[in-house]
């Protein structure tokens, strides 16, 4: 299975929820890969508690792409495991904000699903972290991926945005990648006794979106999670957002 976490709008717990859905897989003893093509790293600055990207990391495979060579590296080349039994990372590097020009224009927009191919007998699971853009990074994500997930966080901004989503992702299906399915929608930050997010969550099944189940709290636990670098099924498993990811997971893997 290849997950992609895709939003174009910063701020709602995209990284935090790749990170969390892929430590819970691998804690219920699949073998994962998270892969971070967001230059800014928050996903790989989380599992491994360093601003320093590691030597085997995403700008290494893409340079690759552009430096065609006899004796290519394999893609297990620019990975890495981490702490974390199971759990295994492509990481992010700064240099992917100054790949993306020529990536685009030497049409490599299909390398990733290629490799992802290739990858898929190594690993159960593979989930990708985007950029908050859509971009080459996040549309190469889109061509490679089977499930889409879209983070959701009761604001009004991401309801105006999520038809646009949508229509991206069905604009990716039917011209690049007709495996591609949105497997649904996470509500992040969810707190039930707010009477605006109970009533957009609602407005969304109402409109017969594909809400998934449960919703994700509002917890300060999740900035401790981030500070030590430990996602929640390993910091706090009894913690109720630790149990939640563990749930949504678990829902995801019925599929």
């Amino acid at each position: 299975m290849r997950r992609v976490v895709f939003n174009q709008k910063g701020g709602v717990g995209k990284s935090t929820i790749t990170v969390n859905l892929a430590a819970a897989a691998a804690k219920a003893g699949r073998k994962v890969l998270l892969l971070d093509l967001d230059p800014q790293g928050n996903a790989s600055h989380y599992l491994t508690g360093s601003s320093t990207a590691p030597e085997a990391n995403a700008a290494g495979f893409f340079n690759q792409m552009l430096n065609i060579s006899l004796y290519e590296k394999p893609p297990q080349d620019f990975i890495a495991p981490t702490c974390h039994d199971n759990l295994h990372l492509m990481a992010s590097h700064p240099e992917l904000s100054e790949l993306m020009v020529k990536l685009e224009a030497r049409y490599k927009m299909f390398k990733l699903r290629d490799t992802l191919l290739q990858l898929q007998d190594s690993y159960d699971e593979i989930w990708i972290d985007t950029p908050p853009a859509l971009n080459f990074y996040t549309r190469s994500a889109l061509i490679a991926a089977n499930r889409c997930l879209i983070p959701f966080d009761c604001d009004t901004f991401s309801r105006q945005a999520l038809l646009g989503l949508l229509d991206t992702a069905a604009e990716i299906r039917a011209d690049h990648n007709p495996e591609l399915q949105i497997e649904g929608i996470v509500v992040n930050q969810f707190q039930p006794r707010a009477s605006l997010p109970v009533r957009m969550v609602q407005e969304l099944k109402d409109a017969g979106h594909p809400v998934l189940q449960p919703p994700l709290s509002a917890s300060v636990k999740i900035r401790e999670s981030h500070e030590r670098s430990l996602p929640m099924v390993f910091l706090d498993p009894k913690h109720k957002l630790a149990q939640e990811f563990s749930q949504l997971y678990a829902n995801l893997a019925q599929h």
